[in-house]
């Protein structure tokens, strides 16, 4: 975060990153990925944080809480499908209560549709249920099986990734899936980089539909 107008107001960046382990495995899956570059607020030193969910009070308690929500939910949904759902909707209360903020980030104006609204949005709308059904089966019926059986789990991966398919139609370039993708694209490098040729010609195409955007990347699969 850098300084921006005087010694008490600040504007910037934030990074959200967030992980969950893998069954019986050393290995945590990074479930979220997220630049805000939306980021601006007022603080003095010594003051205290306050947060309430029913009212905005300022605008770094409510980004530090609304990301912690979004953290949650994500983690929620790779565990059961659509698990984190209450989560998302106290993150999306956070989002309406700010809409009269002066700082950016909040708004629900479609001119800008890659905020920390239209995240929240986005995800309890049943057109981009694919992407958390796509997090559960991914996570639970993917990873989570890999310590018996690797070839089950990375079918199960692959599988999954057919459920971002009608997204991708209806919402291509979407802030949801570049989410989605931030946190997943080097981790799926790495898994198919081990697998049949028929698998890999299969995700690589499959990948190219669903993230164009990650198409130089994906390459490596092949090897």
């Amino acid at each position: 975060i850098k300084e921006a107008l005087g010694t008490d107001e600040y504007s910037g960046s934030i990074q959200v990153t967030s992980r969950r382990p893998v069954f019986k495995s050393s290995y945590y899956t990074q479930v979220l990925n997220i630049e805000d570059d939306k980021f601006q607020f007022k603080f003095q030193q010594f003051s205290q944080l306050e947060f309430n969910i029913n009212t905005f009070q300022n605008n770094l308690t409510s980004v530090l809480a609304y990301y912690a929500y979004v953290v949650i939910a994500t983690d929620y949904d790779t565990f059961a499908p659509l698990g984190g759902t209450q989560f998302w909707q106290r993150a999306q209360q956070i989002t309406n209560n700010a809409q009269n903020a002066r700082e950016p980030g909040w708004s629900n104006s479609s001119i800008d549709p890659k905020n920390r609204f239209w995240l929240t949005e986005n995800y309890l709308q049943p057109v981009f249920k694919g992407i958390r059904d796509c997090l559960y089966e991914y996570s639970r019926n993917g990873l989570d099986v890999m310590h018996k059986n690797p070839e089950e789990g990375r079918a199960a991966i692959l599988k999954s990734l057919d459920l971002l398919k009608e997204v991708a139609q209806t919402r291509p370039a979407s802030l949801n899936m570049q989410v989605f993708f931030n946190a997943k694209r080097d981790e799926l490098i790495n898994i198919f980089m081990g697998a049949t040729p028929e698998e890999k010609n299969k995700v690589i195409e499959t990948l190219m539909l669903v993230d164009p955007a990650g198409t130089t990347k994906y390459a490596k699969i092949q090897g």
